[in-house]
């Protein structure tokens, strides 16, 4: 499995667990409350869940609403599929949100592990952000010794854009920092519900995942292209 789908699959999981949803409001959970998905293929979203339906952590059920069930029969589709957590389903996010790695401090994973985090407990979000913050340092550090190599080779616009850069990364060390002390002195962060992330703090993980994008040198979220119409055969039963 590759980090990416790896990624994909715990977050499918982890809003699972709030509530069963079919996949056209999964995507739009994705692209909207984890902006780490913006935009991805149904392509992309389908094979995931049946992988996980394979697994035993979700289930397929028809979808409930009578309107939802005439509307596709008179325009000769099947209902809409709803996708449900298993009990399995939940024991391995709960099992995968426990997990305090490498992997939890990389771009990508790290936004996806912080959108998580109302569900998350204390020691385990205060691990993945102190490793967060070891990374972006170690990061930091080799950004400012290049600079000091080749400034005397950049033209203007490449010394400041290395700048920007490291800047970035500056602010999100900095931003590490006001979280890892409000989690010492025990002030959590808002929660919108008992087992609902808070979408500012996706949309807070992800953007500052992302302003690294500029520099070569800084990761960040790769920006993906794509449609982001919906399928005219969402969500049928294959």
């Amino acid at each position: 499995m590759s980090r990416r789908s790896g990624i994909l699959e715990f977050a499918v999981l982890g809003l699972l667990r709030e509530a069963p949803m079919h996949g056209y409001e999964l995507r739009k959970r994705l692209n909207t409350s984890l902006g780490i998905f913006r935009a991805f293929s149904y392509g992309t979203l389908y094979p995931c869940l049946k992988t996980l339906v394979a697994n035993g952590w979700l289930i397929e059920e028809p979808g409930s609403a009578p309107e939802d069930a005439l509307a596709a029969s008179l325009a000769g589709r099947r209902a809409k599929i709803v996708y449900r957590l298993t009990a399995e389903g939940k024991e391995h996010f709960e099992e995968l949100l426990s997990h305090t790695g490498p992997d939890s401090w990389e771009d990508e994973h790290f936004a996806a592990r912080f959108a998580f985090f109302g569900q998350t407990e204390r020691e385990v979000r205060m691990r993945v952000l102190e490793g967060r913050r070891s990374r972006l340092e170690e990061r930091l550090e080799k950004m400012r010794a290049s600079l000091a190599r080749t400034r005397e080779r950049l033209d203007d616009y490449t010394l400041e854009l290395q700048r920007h850069g490291m800047e970035s990364v500056e602010r999100e060390v900095r931003w590490l920092n006001e979280l890892i002390e409000s989690e010492r002195a025990g002030r959590g962060r808002r929660r919108s519900g008992p087992e609902t992330p808070d979408a500012d703090q996706a949309s807070t993980a992800s953007a500052a995942a992302q302003q690294d994008d500029t520099s070569g040198e800084t990761g960040g979220l790769p920006r993906h292209g794509g449609s982001t119409r919906p399928d005219p055969s969402d969500d049928t039963a294959k």
